[in-house]
């Protein structure tokens, strides 16, 4: 059965495929970044009731599934989430590199998909990510 999540009144389950990449998809998500990053997102996710179930982070991007209630929209988290994040970049790296400076660190747009019933198969793309881009 399906695990549906609770508003006033509302009943929803909302997931989303999420993918978005730094400025120029520069290599730029491994080391020290990689490590804090995951961190980063589901603390921010948690910030607006949202909860990322599967995330993977490659060197070029960030995929993530994440369950979004109704009442915000898609572009308002990921615009939050990645605004926020890159704030959190330039202060935690400020002056180790160049290119960690706020809003300048993600690309403008990103790539949204809804999951409805294939979340399973969605979730085991995203697991396997590392796997997907040597073939």
């Amino acid at each position: 059965m399906r695990d549906y999540k609770s508003l006033t009144r509302t009943r929803w389950d909302c997931k989303y495929h999420v993918v978005f990449i730094p400025k120029r998809r520069r290599k730029l998500i491994y080391g020290d970044l990689r490590r804090i990053l995951g961190d980063v997102f589901h603390e921010l996710a948690g910030r607006r009731e949202c909860k990322i179930v599967e995330g993977h982070l490659m060197p070029d991007h960030v995929h993530m599934c994440i369950s979004i209630p109704p009442k915000y929209s898609v572009s308002n988290v990921v615009g939050y989430m990645k605004g926020k994040s890159a704030i959190a970049i330039a202060r935690r790296f400020k002056g180790k590199q160049r290119n960690f400076s706020g809003e300048h660190f993600w690309a403008r747009g990103y790539f949204v998909s809804t999951i409805g019933l294939d979340e399973e198969m969605v979730r085991e793309y995203i697991r396997n990510q590392e796997q997907e881009d040597v073939h």
